[in-house]
C-alpha cells in the first residue's frame, strides 16, 4: 500500500529544476513580461472598463444623473422582449449560416485539395469573396436585391421586396454571409485535408470501402481538429455579426441582432450604461460557446489540455 502510495507521490511530485534551468525561466518571463502587459492593458482594460459603465446609470444626454446601480441594467436588459428577439436572430443566423458554411466550405474544400489542373487559379479564384471588405459586399448585395434595378430582384420578381420582410430579409442576410465567409471555412478544412495520409486511404480503398465510407470513416475522425477550429472560429464570428445587417436591413423587419441593439442604445442613444450592458451579455456569450466547444468535444478542440486527461 505504501509503495502505491509513494509511486503516486513520485508521478505527481514536480520535477526539481536546476539552478541554470529556473535562471532560463526567469529570463523568459522578463523577456515576455513587456508584450503580456501590453497585451493586458489593450485587451483587459476595456473590458474593466466596460464592466464598471454596465453598473452605472450613465446616458449622456443627462450626464450629471450618472449614479451606481449595481446590477439594475442587468435586469433591465435581461427582461426586455427587444433583447431576446434580437438574441434569438442573432442564434438563428449563427446556426443556419455556421452549418451551410460547413457543408460547402467541406465541398470546396475537396475541390481545391483534388484538383490537379489550375490548382492555384481555383484556389484564387475561391477565396477572391473572403478577400473583399465585409462593408463593400454587403452594398454589393444590397444594390442586387434593390427592387427595379438589382438583377437578383429582377430574377426573384420585379413586385418583389425581399429586405423590406423578415423571412425574406434574413435569407438574404445569411447568404450575404454564407457567401463571404464559405472560403474562409475551406481553407481551414483543407489545411485538415492536408493531414488525412494518402496510405490510409489506399488502405480502406483495397478493403472494399467506397467514396462515402473513406469519407466519413477515415477523412473525418483525422480532420476532427481542423472542423472544430473551423466551427469555433465561425461561430465565434457569426454570433458577433454586425455589418451585413447594418447595410442590408439596418435591424429593421425584426433582422436585427444582439450586436446591432448594443449599437442602438450605445452609439445612437448615448446610453453608456445599457449599451457596456448588453457589450457584456455578448461578451458572456462567446466565452460560454469557447467554453462549450473546448469542453464538450474534448482534445479535439483548440485550448483543450490534453496534459489533464
Amino acid at each position: 500500500m505504501s509503495v502505491t502510495v509513494d509511486a503516486k507521490h513520485r508521478a505527481t511530485a514536480k520535477p526539481v529544476l536546476s539552478e541554470g534551468k529556473r535562471a532560463e525561466r526567469r529570463l523568459g518571463l522578463l523577456l515576455c513580461a513587456p508584450a503580456a502587459i501590453v497585451m493586458i492593458a489593450v485587451t483587459g482594460w476595456p473590458i474593466i472598463y466596460s464592466v464598471w459603465l454596465s453598473l452605472q446609470r450613465y446616458d449622456l444626454r443627462f450626464p450629471g444623473k450618472q449614479e451606481f446601480v449595481g446590477l439594475a441594467n442587468y435586469v433591465t436588459v435581461l427582461s426586455n422582449g427587444y433583447w431576446w428577439t434580437a438574441f434569438g436572430t442573432t442564434a438563428l443566423i449563427t446556426v443556419v449560416s455556421v452549418a451551410i458554411e460547413l457543408v460547402l466550405g467541406m465541398a470546396l474544400a475537396l475541390i481545391m485539395h483534388r484538383t490537379l489542373v489550375g490548382r492555384g487559379l481555383v484556389r484564387t479564384v475561391s477565396l477572391i469573396p473572403y478577400g473583399i471588405v465585409t462593408v463593400v459586399a454587403a452594398f454589393s448585395w444590397k444594390f442586387a436585391w434593390t427592387p427595379s434595378s438589382g438583377y437578383l430582384a429582377t430574377l426573384v420578381g420585379p413586385n418583389s421586396a425581399v429586405l423590406t420582410e423578415k423571412a425574406s430579409a434574413l435569407s438574404a442576410i445569411i447568404g450575404a454571409e454564407v457567401w463571404k465567409t464559405t472560403p474562409f471555412m475551406a481553407l481551414l478544412l483543407m489545411a485538415g485535408l492536408a493531414l488525412v495520409p494518402d496510405d490510409l486511404l489506399r488502405a480502406a480503398s483495397m478493403d472494399g470501402a467506397g467514396g462515402w465510407q473513406r469519407f466519413t470513416k477515415v477523412m473525418l475522425p483525422v480532420m476532427k481538429p481542423a472542423i472544430l477550429v473551423a466551427l469555433l472560429f465561425r461561430t465565434l464570428d457569426a454570433f458577433r455579426i454586425f455589418d451585413n445587417i447594418f447595410i442590408l436591413t439596418g435591424g429593421s423587419q425584426g433582422t436585427g441582432s444582439v450586436s446591432m441593439q448594443t449599437y442602438d442604445n450605445l452609439i445612437r442613444g448615448l446610453n453608456l450604461g445599457i449599451g457596456s450592458t448588453m457589450s457584456v451579455l455578448i461578451f458572456i456569450a462567446v466565452a460560454a460557446i469557447a467554453f462549450v466547444f473546448i469542453k464538450v468535444f474534448g482534445t479535439a478542440a483548440p485550448g483543450s489540455d490534453s496534459g489533464r486527461r
